[in-house]
């Protein structure tokens, strides 16, 4: 009987799961499109991310220039042979990152899904016998590879203009401040602080892993063959080498090269504890506990600064930490609904409105929306749903404490009710609202929304409206 072949259990493995995936998709896909979108979609992300860092890059150091060109001009008029050799050491700290940028070195941060993807590429480079023999399938994951190479080159970079930015800003700090240039020097630390955020940020859409991603990620992390290649090929290994099944794996051996052993550490505490009298082992109990008191009390104070993924220093001014998100990222989508009393001419009506905002900073949101207005008839006894009207909306909401917010608003209402959307048409029949108010927002945890909003708003145009509404609203919305 033959031994077992693990490249053919690899293969099983692949073409199995991989069918019963597709069979669930709307559309069929061979199992060579699996590895193929694969291929594609690391491409596609990191050539985006690749762009982004490059741009973001490169508006941050031209606009270094631009400041320190204004900061030199400023400073000649008070002290010109102060500015000429301040600048002059400055072009020269500048000139020596343009070295570096010119020759880019190898990646020497750790972006976890990033190794992942590489080392998953690595391996289906070293194991072209599990690729489909589908048409262009070698070339996609060659191109694949090279963009994986050139981000990681994009992200070094960026690293060492960042690491210059920090360093500029300080150079500058100190040699400025005796001049009175406070307030162009905190520009440039908004501007150094921006970037490292902004950087952080593309970092974190690399660790966002799309859906085909993590099917194939997931698929090949099943199996032996890949979960021993990325103990010895990822970059992760390369950092902190694991065991290997040999022990006396020559690549093992060096990276223990200098590194003391466990019955060296326990001989050294011994020898320490025999030479400290008879409390000794107290003595040394208590500092291990006051080094965790230590440890705890500079993990509750990073904590108070987030989880950035920088190592900026801390910022002097109030971070605005919707300003490094992509436009996107900043939106935020609503829904409300606001019920409404029958009278003399109007039915029960229920308004159900949906909304789009924009955050401009974390206190700060604008936005737009519309609503439908059914009517429900005069009581329960008499239901009768209708068409009762539309509205089209704007607001701004700003932050005053806590979960309160202040609101306003600019709505034109349809108030009449309509059989088609060709008598909306009409200009004339749009009555105009102007709201203000206070917002309430509660924090929930359902599966479609975020939080719930609770608004209480006075319509001061209500009063010139025909057929007269009240002028108190109130409304219930939910952010998704």
């Amino acid at each position: 009987m033959k031994p077992y072949c693990p490249y053919l259990f690899i293969v099983v493995l692949l073409c199995g799961i991989q069918t019963l995936c597709i069979a669930q998709e709307d559309d069929q896909e061979s199992p060579a499109a699996v590895p193929f979108r694969y291929f594609e979609k690391i491409s596609k992300k990191a050539s985006s991310v690749n762009d982004k860092l490059d741009a973001t890059t490169t508006r941050a150091l031209n606009r270094l220039q631009k400041q320190q060109e204004k900061l030199k001009k400023k400073l000649f008029k008070v002290d010109s042979l102060a500015a000429k050799s301040i600048f002059s050491e400055a072009d020269n700290r500048y000139q020596s990152l343009q070295h570096k940028l010119d020759n880019p070195q190898q990646l020497t941060q750790y972006v976890p899904f990033l190794d992942t993807l590489k080392t998953s590429l690595k391996f289906f480079n070293k194991n072209k016998e599990l690729l489909a023999k589908a048409k262009g399938m070698e070339g996609k994951l060659g191109e694949s590879m090279a963009k994986i190479n050139g981000l990681e080159n994009q992200l070094q970079k960026a690293e060492e203009v960042k690491q210059f930015l920090k360093q500029q800003k300080q150079f500058l700090k100190g040699q400025l401040e005796k001049f009175g240039f406070a307030k162009q020097l905190k520009k440039l630390n908004k501007d150094v602080y921006y970037y490292g955020q902004q950087v952080a940020e593309y970092k974190e859409t690399i660790k966002d892993p799309e859906k085909i991603e993590r099917k194939v990620i997931n698929l090949i992390s099943r199996t032996k063959l890949f979960r021993d290649f990325m103990k010895k090929n990822s970059m992760l290994a390369s950092l902190f080498r694991m065991p290997a099944d040999d022990p006396n794996d020559p690549a093992y051996l060096q990276s223990l090269a200098g590194l003391q052993t466990r019955a060296q550490v326990n001989q050294l505490i011994q020898d320490q504890l025999g030479s400290s009298g008879a409390n000794a082992l107290q003595q040394a109990q208590g500092n291990v506990q006051q080094a965790q008191g230590v440890l705890q009390q500079l993990k509750d104070k990073a904590a108070q600064y987030g989880n950035s993924a920088t190592d900026d220093d801390m910022p002097d001014f109030k971070p605005n930490t919707q300003k490094t998100k992509s436009f996107l990222k900043r939106l935020e989508y609503g829904t409300n609904v606001q019920t409404i009393r029958s009278n003399s001419l109007l039915p029960v009506t229920s308004d159900i409105g949906l909304s789009a905002g924009y955050k401009i900073n974390d206190k700060s949101i604008i936005g737009i929306g519309a609503s439908y207005k059914m009517g429900w008839g005069q009581n329960i006894q008499h239901i009768r749903i209708s068409n009762q009207g539309a509205s089209l909306r704007s607001y701004v909401d700003v932050k005053l404490k806590k979960s309160f917010w202040l609101s306003g608003g600019y709505e034109m209402n349809y108030h009449n009710e309509f059989k088609s959307i060709e008598q909306l048409k009409e200009y004339n029949a749009w009555q105009q609202s102007g709201l203000v108010g206070l917002s309430k927002k509660f924090s929930i945890n359902t599966k479609f929304f975020k939080n719930t909003k609770l608004q209480l708003l006075w319509d001061f145009l209500s009063y010139s409206q025909i057929p007269r509404v009240q002028p108190i609203v109130f409304r219930v919305g939910y952010n998704f």
